[in-house]
Protein backbone atom coordinates (compact mmCIF):
# COMPACT_ATOMS: atom_id res chain seq x y z
CA UNK A 1 0.00 0.00 0.00
CA UNK A 2 1.54 3.10 -1.05
CA UNK A 3 1.94 6.11 1.57
CA UNK A 4 -0.30 9.10 1.22
CA UNK A 5 0.98 12.36 -0.49
CA UNK A 6 1.02 14.28 3.25
CA UNK A 7 2.20 11.36 4.99
CA UNK A 8 6.18 12.17 4.96
CA UNK A 9 8.74 9.50 4.69
CA UNK A 10 12.08 9.08 6.15
CA UNK A 11 14.88 11.16 4.26
CA UNK A 12 17.55 9.72 2.58
CA UNK A 13 20.79 10.01 5.12
CA UNK A 14 23.34 11.93 3.42
CA UNK A 15 27.23 11.51 4.89
CA UNK A 16 27.63 14.91 5.08
CA UNK A 17 26.00 17.54 6.82
CA UNK A 18 26.08 21.35 7.13
CA UNK A 19 24.35 21.17 10.89
CA UNK A 20 26.54 22.75 13.48
CA UNK A 21 23.88 21.59 16.61
CA UNK A 22 25.90 18.62 18.66
CA UNK A 23 23.91 16.10 20.77
CA UNK A 24 24.50 17.58 24.62
CA UNK A 25 25.09 13.49 25.34
CA UNK A 26 28.22 11.82 26.10
CA UNK A 27 30.48 11.20 22.60
CA UNK A 28 29.41 7.38 21.48
CA UNK A 29 33.02 5.31 21.57
CA UNK A 30 33.22 3.42 18.85
CA UNK A 31 35.10 0.53 20.61
CA UNK A 32 32.18 -0.04 22.90
CA UNK A 33 30.72 -1.63 19.66
CA UNK A 34 31.45 -5.31 17.84
CA UNK A 35 33.29 -4.99 15.08
CA UNK A 36 30.22 -5.97 12.64
CA UNK A 37 28.36 -2.60 14.14
CA UNK A 38 30.40 -0.17 12.59
CA UNK A 39 32.27 0.14 9.20
CA UNK A 40 35.30 2.70 9.36
CA UNK A 41 35.89 2.71 5.65
CA UNK A 42 36.24 6.68 4.44
CA UNK A 43 34.09 5.50 1.58
CA UNK A 44 30.95 5.03 3.74
CA UNK A 45 32.04 5.16 7.36
CA UNK A 46 29.28 4.48 9.40
CA UNK A 47 27.78 2.37 12.24
CA UNK A 48 24.27 1.20 13.86
CA UNK A 49 22.93 4.02 16.08
CA UNK A 50 22.90 2.45 19.69
CA UNK A 51 18.89 3.86 20.22
CA UNK A 52 17.22 3.39 16.70
CA UNK A 53 19.15 0.12 15.86
CA UNK A 54 19.60 1.63 12.09
CA UNK A 55 22.52 2.67 9.97
CA UNK A 56 23.42 6.02 10.38
CA UNK A 57 26.72 7.66 8.09
CA UNK A 58 29.58 9.21 10.43
CA UNK A 59 30.31 12.82 9.35
CA UNK A 60 33.67 14.71 9.38
CA UNK A 61 35.04 11.67 9.98
CA UNK A 62 38.75 13.00 10.03
CA UNK A 63 38.20 15.68 11.78
CA UNK A 64 38.72 15.89 15.41
CA UNK A 65 34.49 16.11 16.40
CA UNK A 66 33.03 13.89 13.84
CA UNK A 67 29.06 12.68 14.80
CA UNK A 68 26.38 10.77 13.70
CA UNK A 69 24.08 12.77 10.92
CA UNK A 70 21.01 14.08 12.01
CA UNK A 71 18.55 10.74 10.89
CA UNK A 72 15.18 8.89 11.03
CA UNK A 73 14.04 5.77 12.46
CA UNK A 74 12.51 4.01 9.80
CA UNK A 75 13.94 2.72 6.46
CA UNK A 76 14.43 5.54 3.74
CA UNK A 77 11.39 6.52 1.55
CA UNK A 78 9.30 3.99 2.98
CA UNK A 79 9.38 3.92 6.89
CA UNK A 80 7.42 6.88 8.76
CA UNK A 81 9.57 10.16 9.09
CA UNK A 82 10.26 9.61 13.12
CA UNK A 83 13.15 12.02 13.87
CA UNK A 84 16.11 9.83 16.20
CA UNK A 85 16.35 12.50 18.82
CA UNK A 86 18.62 10.88 20.88
CA UNK A 87 21.28 9.48 18.36
CA UNK A 88 21.51 12.39 15.96
CA UNK A 89 24.24 14.62 15.67
CA UNK A 90 25.61 12.84 18.42
CA UNK A 91 29.69 13.07 18.85
CA UNK A 92 31.28 9.95 18.15
CA UNK A 93 34.67 9.24 19.28
CA UNK A 94 37.01 7.15 17.19
CA UNK A 95 39.33 4.88 18.91
CA UNK A 96 39.69 2.41 17.09
CA UNK A 97 42.18 2.59 13.92
CA UNK A 98 40.83 1.20 10.84
CA UNK A 99 43.86 -1.40 10.60
CA UNK A 100 42.48 -2.68 13.57
CA UNK A 101 39.09 -2.88 12.74
CA UNK A 102 39.84 -4.93 10.12
CA UNK A 103 41.53 -7.47 12.21
CA UNK A 104 38.78 -7.60 14.78
CA UNK A 105 36.46 -8.26 11.54
CA UNK A 106 38.49 -11.09 10.11
CA UNK A 107 38.59 -12.92 13.76
CA UNK A 108 35.03 -12.54 14.31
CA UNK A 109 34.25 -14.51 11.07
CA UNK A 110 37.09 -16.79 11.35
CA UNK A 111 34.81 -17.83 14.85
CA UNK A 112 31.63 -17.64 13.77
CA UNK A 113 32.47 -20.18 10.61
CA UNK A 114 33.65 -22.47 13.07
CA UNK A 115 30.54 -21.98 15.54
CA UNK A 116 28.47 -22.72 12.61
CA UNK A 117 26.11 -25.68 13.16
CA UNK A 118 27.08 -28.80 11.81
CA UNK A 119 24.90 -31.41 10.07
CA UNK A 120 23.60 -33.96 13.25
CA UNK A 121 24.77 -37.48 12.10
CA UNK A 122 22.65 -40.33 13.43
CA UNK A 123 24.46 -43.06 15.43
CA UNK A 124 23.23 -46.16 14.13
CA UNK A 125 21.48 -48.27 16.58
CA UNK A 126 23.62 -51.19 17.89
CA UNK A 127 21.97 -54.60 19.50
CA UNK A 128 23.63 -54.91 22.93
CA UNK A 129 26.14 -57.28 23.40
CA UNK A 130 25.59 -60.45 24.20
CA UNK A 131 26.60 -62.42 27.70
CA UNK A 132 29.70 -64.49 27.73
CA UNK A 133 27.70 -67.59 28.26
CA UNK A 134 26.28 -66.69 25.12
CA UNK A 135 28.82 -65.99 23.20
CA UNK A 136 30.65 -69.29 23.64
CA UNK A 137 27.31 -71.09 23.49
CA UNK A 138 27.10 -70.10 19.61
CA UNK A 139 30.39 -70.94 19.39
CA UNK A 140 30.57 -74.43 20.53
CA UNK A 141 28.46 -77.20 18.61
CA UNK A 142 27.52 -80.64 19.82
CA UNK A 143 30.29 -83.04 20.45
CA UNK A 144 30.52 -86.84 18.93
CA UNK A 145 28.37 -88.73 21.39
CA UNK A 146 26.02 -86.15 21.94
CA UNK A 147 22.57 -86.00 20.44
CA UNK A 148 23.12 -83.87 17.28
CA UNK A 149 20.15 -82.31 17.12
CA UNK A 150 21.85 -79.04 16.75
CA UNK A 151 21.36 -78.08 20.35
CA UNK A 152 23.93 -76.04 22.19
CA UNK A 153 26.40 -77.03 24.21
CA UNK A 154 25.26 -75.31 27.41
CA UNK A 155 22.11 -76.30 27.14
CA UNK A 156 23.18 -80.01 26.83
CA UNK A 157 25.14 -79.72 30.22
CA UNK A 158 22.13 -77.79 31.72
CA UNK A 159 19.86 -81.27 30.96
CA UNK A 160 22.15 -83.80 32.52
CA UNK A 161 22.67 -81.87 35.02
CA UNK A 162 18.75 -81.82 35.59
CA UNK A 163 18.86 -85.80 35.49
CA UNK A 164 21.52 -86.30 38.07
CA UNK A 165 20.98 -83.38 40.52
CA UNK A 166 18.96 -85.20 42.92
CA UNK A 167 21.08 -88.12 43.27
CA UNK A 168 23.58 -86.11 43.96
CA UNK A 169 22.04 -84.06 46.33
CA UNK A 170 21.08 -87.06 48.44
CA UNK A 171 24.33 -88.53 48.49
CA UNK A 172 25.63 -85.18 49.89
CA UNK A 173 22.77 -85.26 52.72
CA UNK A 174 23.83 -88.57 53.34
CA UNK A 175 27.14 -87.82 53.52
CA UNK A 176 26.44 -85.43 55.97
CA UNK A 177 24.55 -87.28 58.48
CA UNK A 178 26.31 -89.54 61.06
CA UNK A 179 25.15 -91.36 64.07
CA UNK A 180 24.72 -89.75 67.13
CA UNK A 181 28.13 -90.24 69.79
CA UNK A 182 30.66 -90.82 66.56
CA UNK A 183 33.19 -88.45 65.15
CA UNK A 184 34.83 -88.11 61.46
CA UNK A 185 37.72 -90.33 60.66
CA UNK A 186 40.95 -88.68 61.41
CA UNK A 187 38.79 -86.25 63.66
CA UNK A 188 41.47 -84.97 66.81
CA UNK A 189 39.49 -85.96 70.17
CA UNK A 190 37.65 -83.16 71.42
CA UNK A 191 38.78 -82.62 75.64
CA UNK A 192 36.03 -82.93 77.84
CA UNK A 193 37.69 -80.99 80.73
CA UNK A 194 37.84 -77.25 80.64
CA UNK A 195 41.86 -76.35 80.10
CA UNK A 196 42.82 -73.33 82.61
CA UNK A 197 46.71 -72.86 81.16
CA UNK A 198 49.44 -71.27 83.54
CA UNK A 199 52.04 -68.85 82.81
CA UNK A 200 55.33 -69.52 82.79
CA UNK A 201 57.43 -68.54 86.05
CA UNK A 202 60.04 -65.90 84.82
Amino acid sequence: MSASPLERTARTRRSQTRSRTVNARPALAVSTLKPHQYDLRPACASLICPDCKTWVPITSLQTKKPKLVPHDTGRAGKAPAIRCRLGSNRLVTVDVTARKWEERLVDGNSETVHRRRTTVRRKPKVAPAPAVGQIAAQKQTATVGDSGDGRPLWLLREMKWASTESAVRDADTRRAELPEGDAPLGAPPVPLTTLHPQRRAS
